[in-house]
């Protein structure tokens, strides 16, 4: 999509800290970190939302998955992290490109939710 930011990111049209690519994916660091590591894990081909992928979109979102590891280890997590992948309006999902957010760092995250 030719106004999606993070399909100009993917085309180079936009700059990045690019940490990891391969064919199906691309990383790279946030821009605006809310923890010491902070990664931003998209798939190449244009997918709005996870509410929108398909069973064709299984094998790109399963390397999002299995190389998460890899990629918080290499940008300084190796105690874990965590993977938030928001959704929709109710999920807070800001850019309309599906992404998946490698948190961590030296510390504990915190807690997952705030209780209401």
């Amino acid at each position: 999509m030719s106004d999606c930011l993070f399909c100009k990111i993917i085309a180079g049209s936009i700059p990045s800290q690019k940490v990891y690519e391969d064919e199906l994916i691309l990383a790279f660091k946030d821009i605006q970190p809310a923890r010491p590591v902070h990664i931003l894990v998209v798939p190449k081909k244009h997918i709005t939302s996870l509410a929108s992928a398909t069973a064709e979109d299984a094998e790109v979102l399963g390397r999002m998955l299995v190389t998460a590891n890899e990629i918080a280890v290499a940008q300084g997590s190796p105690g874990g992290f965590r993977a938030i992948i928001n959704t929709g309006e109710i999920g807070q999902q800001e850019v309309p490109h599906l992404h998946m957010h490698i948190v961590g760092g030296p510390d504990p995250v915190g807690p997952m939710l705030k209780r209401i």
